[in-house]
């Protein structure tokens, strides 16, 4: 029974060693003659000017849904990320709300990029921000005119 188990043993070892081919690898093709053009590196872009980039995709429309209100949709990150500014909706879609209470999934809203630092001081304050705190906060989407008057930076 030994010899039985030392001649599989040895059959299995040769078997797994023998059988395997040596393949030898394909030659590397011979690389490409590298082609030098000295081109311009374009100047770095301040912060400012990738702030503006940035929000200049930002949508300028925003389809409702079903549970949304002005609320949440001027809350939402990609509107302005902050509440207060809901009235800036309703003011530039105002043929299409005639109460900002009742809004109806499917209604497509314009949504206002370009405005002043008075107009969103007014719209914080109409919705419901006290007079001394009226200035949209840091994380809102502002345009870079009135972040910079803000002082926040970019």
């Amino acid at each position: 029974m030994k010899k039985f188990m030392l001649l599989t043993i040895a059959c299995c070892a040769v078997f797994a060693l023998g059988c395997s081919k040596k393949v030898e690898p394909a030659p590397a093709p011979a690389p490409a003659p590298v082609v030098e053009t000295r081109e311009a590196a374009p100047a770095p872009l301040s912060p400012r000017q990738i702030y503006e980039a940035d929000y200049a995709k930002l949508p300028t429309s925003y389809t409702v849904v079903k549970g949304n209100c002005l609320w949440w949709i001027s809350e939402f990150k990609e509107i302005y990320n902050d509440p207060f500014m809901w009235p800036l909706i309703f003011k530039a879609n105002r043929a299409k709300i005639k109460n900002a209470n009742l809004i109806y999934p499917g209604q497509v809203f314009e949504i206002p990029r370009a405005f002043s630092l008075d107009d969103a001081k007014a719209a914080r304050v109409k919705a419901g921000k006290s007079k001394k705190k009226s200035a949209p906060e840091s994380k809102a989407n502002l345009p870079a005119d009135i972040r910079e008057a803000l002082g926040y930076g970019f």
